[in-house]
């Protein structure tokens, strides 16, 4: 119980802004699109895609604008939005300069990693390039190997509070399953601890105060 209370005190008490990295990288740092430039027109864009296509959306990625199509099976292709010619997979180079913009810790060079599978520290698109800086921070930078998309950054607060997190909902291997056998067990513990210390008091209280009244009587008496 008290691992429970402290792990849910120091979460409260960590910044949600700081735990989600916000005070180290840009999510905004990719410029908007403009109105006057010319795009390729959606029947090319849909013919480039070459499989049944869900959605197209604009957006720009390293200062070029991009059309992300998302296809029927789920995966997802980069297309050049004024010409409509397929672009590659994000590569290592890209990765790095992806991360790099969006980063507002100076201009700090990141170590670059393959990501293929997921862990406890990262559960997002598969696969993914990991961009670590050498920061006080520990700052790790995930980018979605698809679309370049900054999926989820994490730092020594995010750790922290993962930790703990883990410890309160008693899933030490994961860190996400809230419904652990442990967790209910002992949910269902305090809520039998607190109706019965009611309870308790309830049926001691009014004892107490009809017993110092009887007291007061007899000594009148």
């Amino acid at each position: 119980m008290i691992v429970w209370f402290t792990s849910g005190l120091i979460m409260s008490l960590l910044p949600i802004d700081t735990v989600h990295g916000d005070h180290r990288i840009d999510r905004n740092a990719e410029p908007a699109l403009s109105f006057d430039q010319t795009f390729a027109p959606v029947p090319a864009l849909l013919a480039t895609a070459g499989a049944p296509v869900r959605q197209l959306q604009h957006r720009m990625l390293l200062g070029r604008p991009v059309v992300e199509a998302q296809l029927a099976d789920g995966k997802i292709r980069l297309l050049d939005a004024r010409t409509a010619a397929p672009l590659p997979p994000i590569d290592m180079r890209a990765a790095a300069a992806i991360a790099g913009r969006a980063y507002r810790g100076g201009t700090a060079v990141p170590t670059i990693e393959w990501v293929e599978r997921a862990s406890t520290e990262y559960r997002g698109a598969l696969p993914a390039w990991r961009a670590s800086f050498a920061d006080d921070d520990a700052t790790r930078i995930y980018v979605a190997a698809e679309t370049g998309r900054l999926t989820s950054v994490r730092t020594g607060t995010w750790r922290l509070y993962d930790f703990f997190w883990g410890l309160h909902i008693m899933d030490w291997t994961e860190h996400e399953r809230f419904n652990t056998p442990w967790l209910m067990a002992f949910a269902a513990g305090g809520l039998v601890f607190g109706v019965a210390g009611a309870i308790l008091l309830f049926m001691r209280w009014p004892r107490r105060r009809r017993r110092k009244a009887q007291g007061t009587g007899r000594t009148a008496a």
